[in-house]
């Protein structure tokens, strides 16, 4: 399946990724967001980078600010948290694109606490616990980052990944 085809099957679709995203990744982004469902409900966070990218090119979608859960760290990641548990209510899909590879030890989990762990990485977090909740994902990673092995992350070609709930490995409920 194409990364049009599987992004036009959702009606809601939620965005994260980099502070510092890469020409490529920007330009992914965008042509992403024309194959978006004109009536798509979009989510996103509030950080600069991929998230301000998303906003501009969806000024109707729903904003999760980090101010709304307090001061600190632990503000952005319950921001991310909330941001993910909306996608998964909605029955939608989750698009991140990370800048670097994903830190060594972090696994998918439906337990938040596992994800944000202080890895460092909002957006690989979000990735961990989106495909932990059973989420759908589209991941654009950059030129020569490799996928996470035990992760389910099968290439689409163009530096793609789709990761579909009914391909887990089991491993990673062990």
């Amino acid at each position: 399946m194409s990364v049009a085809a599987i992004v036009a099957k959702f009606s809601c679709v939620g965005f994260s990724g980099s502070r510092s995203p890469s020409t490529a990744s920007l330009a992914a982004l965008n042509w992403l967001c024309e194959r978006v469902q004109p009536s798509a409900e979009v989510v996103v966070g509030c950080a600069r980078g991929i998230d301000y990218a998303a906003r501009q090119r969806f000024p109707a979608a729903q904003v999760f600010r980090a101010a709304a859960f307090g001061t600190g760290r632990g503000a952005f990641a319950a921001r991310s948290v909330a941001c993910v548990r909306a996608v998964v209510v909605a029955g939608g899909l989750w698009v991140t694109f990370p800048a670097s590879t994903c830190p060594v030890g972090l696994q998918p989990s439906d337990r938040s606490s596992r994800c944000f762990c202080g890895t460092g990485s909002g957006t690989w977090a979000s990735l961990a616990f989106a495909i932990g909740c059973g989420l759908p994902c589209l991941v654009f990673l950059p030129a020569d980052t490799p996928a996470p092995s035990g992760w389910g992350l099968q290439p689409l070609g163009g530096g793609w990944f789709h990761h579909s709930p009914d391909i887990i490995q089991p491993s990673l409920f062990d």
